[in-house]
């Protein structure tokens, strides 16, 4: 008689990516779990409009033009992501574009959470930029805010920038 395999790893991996330095990391990690546990690898971008912090960009949304571009854009990063998965060897499922008005980076982690939840995801995995305390509670951290409200597990993939910390050059929290 034989019997079917068990598995612990989810069978939906959400991939939730701006296409930054900061993020392929999370690309590579989330494409190698999906490879090795046989898992849908599902990939997220979410444009952002207005910021109301001085440095970021700032995009009036209720211009359908504005709207327009903002999806261009996070249309090229999506195909950029994927064509990159696929040349190291994994595929997508599904791409997901969605776009947000960012307050402290809430908006754009309930979009990542929202399609989490459509696709019924058992992790999400999400790159960070690493930014300290005081500069993460005033502009907020998508990667902290998924990882409070996610209805499953969330791998935060971050890159050390340590060069003292050698053979260690990545740092992961799974919460």
């Amino acid at each position: 008689m034989e019997r079917a395999a068990i598995s612990i790893f989810p069978t939906k991996i959400l991939l939730a990516t701006d296409g930054s330095k900061d993020a392929e990391l999370a690309r590579t990690t989330a494409a190698d779990i999906a490879t090795t546990t046989d898992s849908e690898l599902h990939i997220v971008t979410v444009a952002f409009g207005y910021s109301p912090y001085e440095g970021y960009p700032s995009h009036d949304l209720r211009i359908p033009e504005v709207v327009e571009q903002l999806r261009k854009r996070a249309q090229i990063i999506l195909d950029e992501q994927v064509q990159k998965i696929e040349r190291d060897g994994g595929s997508v499922a599904q791409k997901h574009l969605k776009i947000a008005e960012p307050v402290g980076g809430r908006k754009r982690a309930q979009q990542i959470l929202q399609v989490a939840e459509e696709i019924e995801a058992g992790l999400i995995v999400v790159g960070t930029r690493g930014h300290g305390e005081l500069r993460r509670a005033l502009m907020g951290s998508v990667s902290d805010s998924v990882a409070r409200h996610a209805h499953c597990p969330v791998m935060v993939v971050r890159k050390e920038d340590n060069p003292d910390q050698r053979g260690a050059d990545q740092e992961m929290l799974l919460a």
